[in-house]
C-alpha cells in the first residue's frame, strides 16, 4: 500500500502532549523551556519544567529528532492532553509540512462535496478537491459572474486581494476604488495565510493580519512581514488624553497604587482549594498540651555525637516525629480515613507521615512512606531528603500522595502553636510549637526548663475526644521522658 504524504508527515512530525504527571491533574503551567526550535533532542531528554497543582516536574520527551516548534511559551497554563512541542524525527528527509498546532479554517466552495478532500495544513491553503461538478448555466440576460468563495480562495493562494464582483444590472453603479500603491498592505479577502506562531505574534503586537502584504511563498505572511507592519506603529504618536480620576477625599490615602495582584495558580491554588474543602468537610477538633521537653533537647545533642547518626540531620523535629509514630502505634485506630462514597471508615496498618514544608511556590506536604517501620537513622535520612527536595522544588506528585497523618513545625517561625487544618483524606495533624526557656515546676521547685506547646487537630468523625486526648498525651509523654521511645517503641 502506498503511504500518503499526510500519513508520512504524521509519522515524521511527532507531537508531545502534556501528560498527567499526578493523580487526575487537568492542567499544568510551563515554567521553563530547556530547548528551542532547531535544537536536537534525544529520547528521554528533559525538554521543559512544568508546575502542576502539586509540584514542579521536569518532562522528558519520548522522541529523538529536531525540535520543530514550541506550541506554548513560558508562563502559559496548558490542559493535559494538549500538544506542547513538535519534533521532526527525520530531519534529513528534507522540507515537509508539519502538523498544524490547531485546526484552521479553509476557504471552501459552498456547493463542493466534502468527500475526497485532504486535511488542510496551516499556512498552505486548501487541498485541491477531486470532486467534479457541473458548470452553472448562465441565466438569460445575466452575465456570468465569478464565484466569490472561489475568487477569495484563489486570492489567498496568489497572495493578492480577491477581485470585487461586478455589480448586477439592478444594483446602482459604484465608483471603483483607486489602486493601492506598490508595497502597501492590501486587505486580503478571506482568512490570511500564516502559521500559528506568526498569528500569535501578530495578536501580541495588535496587528491585523488582513492588513499585511505577504512576502512568503504562496502568499504566506512571515514574521518579518508582521514586524514590518508593526514598525510604523512604534513611531511616536499623539499622547492619549489623560483619564479623568476622581480626586481622593481629603485625609484619605490612595491604596490602589500600592497594591499588587498575583494570579492564584499552581501549588497555591491547589492548597487553597484543598484547605477549603477540608475545613468545610471534616469536622475539626483541636486540642493543646504544654510539655517540658528539656530531656528531649538533651537527647538531640547526644544523638548528634552518635556514630550511628553521623552525616544525618538530627533536630527536635526528628524526635517529635518518632514520638508521634510511637503514640500512633499505641492508638492505631486514630490512623484512619473516612470513605464518604461507601460510608466506611478505612483503618490503615501503615503510617505515611506527612511533613508540611513551606516552599517559594506555596505549602506542600510530602510524606515518608511506611514511616512507622523505620529506625531512627532511617527516619532521619528520609526526613532530610524530603526537606531538601521540597526546598529545591523537585518534590514529585507521588511523594505527596497517600499521606495518613501530618506534622507541621510552626516553631521554626517562633510561633507557640496553632490550630492546623487537616490535609485532605488524613485523620490528624500535629503542630509542633517553638521550644522556649520558661519557668517550670520541676521536682517541686520552679526552674528554667525548655518548654513547648503541641496542638493536635483531628477529624471528629474518626477520632472522638477520648482517643484524640490519649494520642496527644502520649506524644507529650514521650517528649517529656524520651526513654519511653524504648519502653513503648
Amino acid at each position: 500500500m502506498t503511504m500518503t504524504a499526510s500519513t508520512a508527515n504524521a509519522q515524521r512530525f511527532r507531537e508531545f502532549k502534556m501528560p498527567d504527571v499526578g493523580e487526575g491533574l487537568t492542567e499544568a503551567e510551563i515554567l521553563k523551556w530547556y530547548v528551542q526550535p532547531g535544537d536536537t533532542v534525544t529520547d528521554g531528554q528533559v525538554v521543559c519544567e512544568v508546575e502542576t497543582a502539586k509540584a514542579a516536574v521536569e518532562l522528558p520527551i519520548p522522541y529523538t529528532g529536531v525540535v520543530h516548534e514550541l506550541r506554548f511559551g513560558e508562563g502559559v497554563t496548558v490542559d493535559v492532553g494538549t500538544a506542547i512541542i513538535a519534533v521532526d524525527t527525520d530531519p534529513g528527509a528534507g522540507p515537509a509540512e508539519a502538523p498544524a498546532a490547531a485546526p484552521q479554517e479553509a476557504a471552501a466552495d459552498e456547493e463542493a462535496e466534502p468527500q475526497g478532500r485532504q486535511a488542510v495544513l496551516v499556512g498552505y491553503g486548501a487541498a485541491p478537491s477531486s470532486t467534479k461538478r457541473r458548470a452553472r448555466k448562465p441565466q438569460p440576460g445575466v452575465p456570468a459572474q465569478p464565484e466569490p468563495a472561489k475568487a477569495a480562495l484563489q486570492a489567498e493562494l496568489n497572495g493578492r486581494a480577491a477581485p470585487a464582483a461586478p455589480a448586477t444590472p439592478v444594483a446602482p453603479a459604484v465608483q471603483p476604488a483607486p489602486a493601492a500603491p506598490a508595497g502597501s498592505a492590501v486587505p486580503a479577502a478571506g482568512r490570511p495565510l500564516a502559521k500559528p506562531p506568526v498569528r500569535k505574534l501578530a495578536k501580541d503586537l495588535g496587528i491585523d493580519l488582513a492588513t499585511i502584504l505577504p512576502t512568503g511563498p504562496d502568499g504566506i505572511i512571515t514574521r518579518e512581514d508582521v514586524h514590518a507592519a508593526a514598525t510604523p506603529a512604534a513611531a511616536p504618536a499623539e499622547a492619549p488624553a489623560p483619564v479623568a480620576v476622581a480626586a481622593a477625599e481629603p485625609g484619605t490615602v490612595d491604596t490602589a497604587a500600592r497594591e499588587r495582584r498575583v494570579p492564584v495558580k499552581g501549588v497555591r491554588k491547589a492548597t487553597a482549594q484543598a484547605m477549603v474543602a477540608s475545613a468545610f468537610t471534616a469536622p475539626h477538633v483541636t486540642e493543646f498540651i504544654t510539655v517540658d521537653v528539656t530531656r528531649t533537647m538533651k537527647l538531640v545533642q547526644e544523638l548528634k555525637q552518635d556514630p550511628d547518626m553521623a552525616g544525618l540531620r538530627v533536630n527536635p523535629l526528628l524526635l517529635v516525629a518518632k514520638a508521634f509514630l510511637v503514640a500512633l502505634k499505641r492508638h492505631p485506630e486514630a490512623n484512619a480515613a473516612w470513605d464518604e462514597a461507601n460510608q466506611e471508615i478505612v483503618y490503615k496498618d501503615y503510617v505515611n507521615l506527612g511533613i508540611a514544608a513551606a516552599t517559594p511556590r506555596g505549602l506542600i506536604v510530602p510524606n515518608i512512606k511506611d514511616a512507622g517501620a523505620k529506625t531512627l537513622p532511617q527516619l532521619a535520612s528520609e526526613l532530610g531528603d524530603l526537606v531538601a527536595t521540597a526546598r529545591e522544588g523537585k518534590t514529585s506528585p507521588a511523594a505527596m500522595a497517600g499521606g495518613t497523618v501530618t506534622i507541621t513545625n510552626v516553631g521554626v517561625f517562633g510561633v507557640d502553636t496553632g490550630t492546623p487544618i487537616l490535609n485532605p483524606g488524613e485523620s490528624a495533624i500535629l503542630a509542633f510549637g517553638a521550644v522556649k526557656l520558661q519557668p517550670w515546676v520541676h521536682k517541686g521547685k520552679v526552674k528554667a526548663r525548655q518548654v513547648t506547646t503541641l496542638a493536635l487537630s483531628f477529624d471528629h468523625r474518626l477520632v472522638d475526644g477520648e482517643l484524640g486526648s490519649k494520642l496527644l498525651a502520649d506524644v507529650a509523654a514521650v517528649l517529656e521522658r524520651p526513654k519511653r521511645l524504648i519502653t513503648w517503641g
